[in-house]
């Protein structure tokens, strides 16, 4: 056993007033999706459980929302601090219930800190403005925050999402209620703990675990919250979505999508194969702007394929733990099976398998890298997003081609472009339909700029500026400045 294994999982609790709450009845196990091993057990809230978080919620905000800036700012910074000092604390854990490799696992706990870094700075910086009238009349614009906050997080990014949520909540003087996924609890609650550990005031962050739909009900449907956000499904977001309109909440929603990869004619097609299989593979291709519809152009098309098969038959699978693994497991049994169905569809409509296409190993839910080749369009792989380790390949006669293909879905979250032709670069990155978009390079959004998709992959943005107009409510005060 590594340094890096040396660890005890923790007891997982809610957190509901400031105090955490363990002896609740078990909603289900967590697992190692690297060994199938029984991690630790998860509590499930009771109805009065989530009502108290709702009411301590309500407390919470009215404390929060009337500290001065530079009080909210400065715990935010200490908690930022704390996420860094304890990162070698809260890796192991992380990677024993996400399976990532250990590596992935100390970038996203930075990155995490980073989201929190930018928005503590950010707080000073929420302007309002004023607007000219006939006097004596005088026109103010502020922002003020939103309110109570229902965040719902997925497990693939189990520290990463609920930093993007709780900071921006935070920034804007709101309390949060955090419903992170069952499957990788802990880091959720290690990460919750810094900010306990910071001087959060108690109320302003709870953390409930329970019943998917009594959870969602009971926290979107009270009049307590003002926000409804979430980092998942398509599906789940309608869902949560649906449930807001009841009650005429805004919704912040970062959604599924299917990045397309647009490769042009006279470029590196080796160099790109290596970028691609470096980006798309990483996290076991479990994130949602990972390249998964690769559109090449037919000049470049045998090179690129050839290389990413080559690259990515040559990639380490195993334990996240291990010395020199690359790739580490789905997160479920579930998700291997997916794998699995939409690859024996690729292959039945005429596609090739040219690396990979199996599972690894018969412990675990190891996936193997795998490229398909020439997969026609009507493929399911090509209309519903992997989210696993497969990498799709197709050849175009034109980056026209690509762009109609790329648009073809109702969803557009991030799109990929590697060509050599400034003139098409701008054309592209102006008509492909979608939030992001990155020339020549794999990469996606940090804190400072905004993130968030077209069609069904969302509503609102999350980082940047733009944030705000989710966390925070516009008022018009009219003042007359005359005695009465």
């Amino acid at each position: 056993m590594t340094d890096k294994q040396q660890y005890t999982y923790p007891k997982i609790g809610l957190l509901i007033d400031g105090e955490w709450i363990y002896d609740r009845e078990a909603l289900c196990e967590v697992e190692n999706p690297s060994d199938e091993t029984i991690l630790g057990q998860v509590p499930k809230a009771t109805a009065q459980d989530l009502q108290n978080a709702l009411a301590s919620s309500a407390r919470g905000f009215e404390v929060w929302r009337k500290t001065p800036p530079t009080e909210r700012a400065a715990v935010m910074r200490r908690a930022a601090a704390l996420v860094r000092q304890r990162a070698k604390e809260i890796a192991p854990i992380f990677t024993a219930e996400s399976g990532r490799t250990y590596a992935e696992v100390l970038a996203e706990i930075e990155r995490s800190a980073t989201f929190l870094d930018w928005d503590s700075e950010e707080i000073r910086r929420l302007y309002g403005r004023i607007v000219p009238t006939d006097p004596p009349i005088q026109q103010f614009v502020v922002r003020e925050p939103v309110g109570p906050v229902a965040a719902f997080t997925p497990w693939n990014v189990p520290m990463s999402a609920p930093s993007r949520k709780i900071s921006a909540s935070l920034a804007a003087g709101c309390s949060v209620i955090l419903k992170p996924a069952e499957e990788t609890p802990a880091t959720a609650c290690l990460f919750a703990q810094c900010f306990l550990d910071a001087g959060l005031p108690k109320g302003v962050l709870n953390v409930v675990f329970g019943n998917p739909d009594e959870v969602s009900r009971t926290l979107v449907l009270s009049p307590i919250t003002r926000l409804v956000t979430l980092t998942g499904s398509i599906n789940v977001g309608k869902h949560l979505t649906r449930l807001a309109v009841e009650t005429m909440k805004p919704v912040l929603m970062e959604l599924g999508g299917h990045a397309p990869v647009l490769i042009d004619e006279n470029t590196n097609a080796d160099e790109i194969a290596q970028l691609a299989v470096n980006w798309k593979f990483r996290m076991a291709g479990q994130f949602c702007s990972a390249p998964s519809r690769f559109l090449i152009h037919r000049s470049r098309y045998d090179d690129f394929v050839g290389s990413l098969t080559e690259k990515a038959s040559k990639l380490k699978v195993g334990d996240g733990f291990s010395e020199g693994v690359q790739m580490g497991p789905l997160a479920n049994r579930r998700r291997l099976a997916a794998m699995a169905d939409l690859v024996d569809d690729a292959v039945s409509h005429g596609a090739k398998v040219t690396t990979g296409g199996k599972r690894v190993g018969n412990r675990g839910w190891f996936y193997a890298p795998t490229v398909l080749a020439d997969v026609p369009l009507d493929a399911r792989v090509m209309s519903e997003e992997p989210f696993g380790p497969i990498a799709p390949c197709t050849a175009v006669d034109s980056m026209d081609e690509a762009l109609q293909i790329s648009n073809s879905l109702n969803m557009g979250l991030a799109a990929f472009v590697f060509t050599n032709d400034m003139e098409r670069a701008n054309h592209l990155s102006r008509e492909l339909q979608v939030g992001s978009v990155a020339l020549n390079v794999f990469t996606s959004p940090g804190g400072d700029a905004p993130f968030g998709g077209y069609r069904e992959s969302g509503i609102g943005r999350e980082g940047g500026t733009e944030m705000y107009n989710s966390y925070t409510v516009a008022k018009t005060i009219a003042e007359c400045r005359v005695r009465v």
